[in-house]
């Protein structure tokens, strides 16, 4: 029998029905459904009950150096001498010669005010001391001849022993030659105050030529040409110069917290807002005496509490400051914080401020990722205190196997951010713990 009439194979039951072969992984589903839905299960138990992971320590090395204590304080640059330049004559200027940022010498010429009225006074002057002094010389031709007369008189009298003149006569000489002494000593005092009147009109009209009192440069010049200048019992100020910027001065409040720290002769630096990152040297020249209290106005926050009269008072008092200024970068009133340098504590062990305050039950969700104290109310202020010098306090060493071990110290000194400690069981380069790093999410 050949392959053409070989019987055909019977078709199967699915074929014969007319549906799809099921998939193998749909036969077996009732078996691996139920396995992974007990893998995540156990997967998702174990998560839950594992022990969290070990937290991230942020830690700094204890350091062995010196610390630089400092009294910051703000204020303005002046000039060492500034010299407003004013007019005691009363006139129109007729000429302004200067102007802002000219250098100008002492007795320079800077302004001139109109004379003509001054200059009539002063030709007067000279009429009346002219006047004057011809009175002088006509009282005295007068006395001169009175006093002829009475000679003559005086000698007939004795030639004649007494009988001519009479005596009414001679007295009546007497009497014209003492009032013509008089008239002398008027016409004399005439003279000297027609002199000084002239003496004042010239000094006038010297002072109507305004020139510089000081080498310096000007700082302002509040005038114009034509402009009339009243000379009144305040002056007007017409310039403001400023000798030699070369050396300034740098005046800055110190709070009365901080001014038993400064003294004259200290060393400081200083920033201006014009030349960031740049710091220029000084020298503390004085701290006054005197405070000069500020008022400020009522805090508007829930905490405050209000002191009498509705204002706080902020008592600081003034330092002055020298600064040598050889390359003229800074300029009258430019805003500078000062940094006066007041102790150096010497060699000694510093931890920083946040390791003092770190504790290691806190939760570093509660500040971002990073243990820090509280910030607010009553707390802050007690933290503060709590870390003053000379406090116990106690600070985590972060050991080698991630573990913390408190020591216990002693502060001393700080500068704000560093703080001196004195501890028989912290050595340098042990490393505090400063902080906890925030989990990743």
């Amino acid at each position: 029998m050949n392959e053409s009439t070989r019987p055909a194979e019977a078709p199967s039951v699915d074929e014969f029905l007319g549906s799809k072969p099921v998939p193998a992984w749909r036969r077996w589903m009732k078996f691996w459904l139920p396995a992974l839905v007990l893998l995540v299960l156990v997967l998702i138990i174990a998560r839950c009950t594992a022990d969290p992971p070990p937290p991230d320590y942020i830690s700094e090395k204890v350091a062995e150096e010196s610390l630089a204590l400092s009294v910051t304080a703000t204020g303005n640059l002046r000039p060492t001498n500034q010299v407003e330049v004013g007019a005691e004559v009363t006139g129109p200027l007729d000429s302004v010669l200067v102007d802002v940022n000219d250098r100008v010498s002492k007795g320079q010429v800077i302004a001139v005010i109109n004379t003509e009225i001054i200059d009539q006074q002063i030709a007067q002057a000279r009429a009346n001391l002219n006047a004057a002094r011809a009175a002088l010389g006509q009282a005295q031709a007068t006395l001169d001849i009175d006093k002829v007369q009475l000679a003559r008189l005086e000698e007939v009298r004795r030639l004649s022993s007494g009988r001519v003149p009479s005596q009414i006569e001679v007295e009546q000489a007497e009497a014209a030659v003492q009032r013509d002494k008089a008239a002398v000593a008027s016409a004399r005092a005439n003279i000297e105050a027609a002199d000084a009147l002239l003496k004042g009109n010239l000094t006038t009209r010297s002072r109507a030529v305004i020139r510089s009192p000081v080498n310096g440069v000007v700082l302002a010049r509040r005038v114009e040409p034509g402009q009339t200048v009243v000379a009144a019992f305040n002056t007007v100020t017409l310039f403001v110069i400023a000798e030699d910027l070369s050396e300034m001065q740098l005046r800055v409040a110190i709070d009365e917290a901080d001014v038993g720290q400064v003294k004259a002769g200290q060393e400081a630096t200083f920033t201006v807002d014009a030349y960031p990152g740049r710091r220029f040297p000084a020298t503390l020249q004085r701290v006054d005496l005197a405070s000069r209290s500020t008022v400020e106005g009522e805090s508007g926050s829930s905490g405050s509490t209000p002191s009498a009269g509705g204002s706080g008072s902020v008592v600081s008092y003034e330092a002055r400051l020298i600064v040598q200024n050889t390359d003229g970068l800074l300029r009258p009133g430019m805003t500078a914080t000062a940094t006066i340098a007041t102790q150096n504590t010497g060699k000694a062990m510093l931890v920083p401020n946040a390791a003092l305050r770190f504790k290691p039950d806190e939760k570093a969700a509660e500040a971002g990722g990073f243990i820090s104290p509280p910030q607010f109310g009553l707390e802050k202020d007690k933290q503060q205190a709590s870390i003053g010098e000379g406090s116990r306090q106690q600070v985590q060493v972060l050991q080698a196997d991630g573990t913390l071990k408190a020591v216990e110290v002693i502060t001393g000194r700080s500068d704000g951010r560093r703080t001196v400690v004195r501890s028989s069981g912290l050595k340098p380069g042990m490393k505090v713990v400063t902080g906890v790093k925030a989990a990743a999410k």
